[in-house]
């Protein structure tokens, strides 16, 4: 997790992936046994004997006594040795040096999956860092490390960090970087509509490949973009959007997800939304959120399509969907009775009759009961007053 080649997401993050998917009980078994392989190639590799250890007492992998020895053996003489370099920098060299060899310490804790003593290296470098630039870095770490563990309090407190950091300065560069860690951190705590927002904001400037790959960014802004923003904002700044068509059809049902809904095609929009669904659950930053989601999506479709008719009749709106009219009942019940959709179903006539409540009604309903809330308590002031 210590940088990565430009344009490449961090080693540490595709494990992470792998092991969310070792882990969903929806994975085929077959595929289980090569994530599973996966898995123990890049902890032999990197030396991961923290992380192995946590992973065969959760029973997520066998425990081989031999390599889990092995591999503490070499982190202790890996320790040792950058023990030495710390040690010959305090002694020999200047501050900068001093600093750098702490900061190797910091990510070879980071590489071996050790959390709390990465934690506790990257606060003893960022005592011996004065440039705010470097101070980012080591916040950008931190939260990398966060995201590994979804430790969503410290990604948090990470980023409340680094916003302070920047009213010291930094450079615009990394303020967009951080844009995206912040939009990531949103998304994964169900907060869509900043996550939108943060994301749209990065889309000229992205650079954040250490987290994920551009395609997965237009992924995530396009879905968080559907569920938040009206029709005529998604079409300026989504399906308009030079940067986002020029990888749009590179990522698997999301060109036909997006243009259908907008262009109000409901049979591609349900037939491309089935192969999305797909992606989501399989998402470790979505899974948790995917009822949610799935039910904000066909909020926004349904009301969509109830929004250009008085009333419509429940056989219309089933064949524009290409669904049976028991689904379609069903679905429209359910989302009702949540105050989800503004209409009511007359089931005698099998007619859908759309009841919007209008801007200045919703005022009027607002006031009302802002002024009853207001005289009870008037009315309990004077009560208290009188005794």
């Amino acid at each position: 997790m210590d940088g990565g080649a430009e344009g490449t997401q961090q080693p540490h993050l595709i494990l992470a992936h792998k092991l969310f998917l070792l882990t969903h009980p929806d994975v085929q078994d077959i595929e289980k046994v090569q994530l599973k392989s996966d898995v123990l190639d890049s902890i032999k590799s990197d030396g991961m004997a923290p992380l192995y250890e946590t992973l065969a007492a959760s029973s997520v992998l066998e425990l081989d006594q031999s390599l889990l020895d092995s591999m503490r053996a070499s982190n202790e003489e890996e320790l040792k040795k950058l023990d030495e370099k710390i040690a010959d920098a305090e002694e020999n060299l200047g501050e900068s040096e001093v600093r750098e060899a702490h900061l190797a310490k910091a990510l070879y804790f980071i590489r071996i999956s050790d959390k709390e003593k990465a934690l506790e290296q990257l606060k003893l470098t960022e005592g011996k860092t004065v440039a705010v630039g470097q101070k980012m870095d080591l916040v950008f770490y931190t939260l990398q490390l966060a995201f590994f563990y979804m430790d969503f309090d410290l990604v948090s407190k990470s980023i409340d960090k680094a916003k302070k950091l920047f009213e010291e300065g930094g450079d615009w560069e990394r303020k967009n970087r951080l844009k995206v860690y912040e939009g990531l951190y949103c998304m994964s705590t169900r907060n869509f509509k900043k996550a939108a927002s943060l994301f749209l904001d990065s889309i000229s400037t992205f650079t954040t490949y250490e987290i994920f790959p551009y395609e997965t960014f237009i992924f995530y802004t396009v879905l968080t973009s559907i569920i938040t923003l009206d029709r005529v904002s998604l079409k300026q700044k989504v399906v308009d959007a030079p940067e986002i068509l020029t990888v749009l059809g590179k990522i698997p049902f999301l060109s036909e997800f997006l243009n259908s809904l907008y262009e109000c095609q409901y049979k591609a929009f349900f037939s491309a939304f089935a192969g999305m669904a797909e992606q989501i659950k399989f998402d470790r930053y979505l899974n948790p959120h995917f009822r949610f989601y799935m039910r904000e999506v066909r909020t926004v479709v349904y009301s969509q399509f109830l929004e250009s008719y008085k009333s419509v009749t429940v056989d219309a709106m089933a064949n524009a969907f290409g669904v049976s009219v028991d689904f379609i009942d069903q679905e429209l019940s359910r989302f009702i009775a949540a105050g989800k959709l503004h209409c009511k179903i007359d089931k005698v006539a099998g007619v859908l009759e759309t009841n919007r409540p209008d801007a200045k009604n919703a005022l009027y309903q607002a006031t009302i009961k802002q002024g009853d809330f207001l005289l009870n308590r008037i009315q309990k002031l004077s009560r208290v007053i009188d005794l």
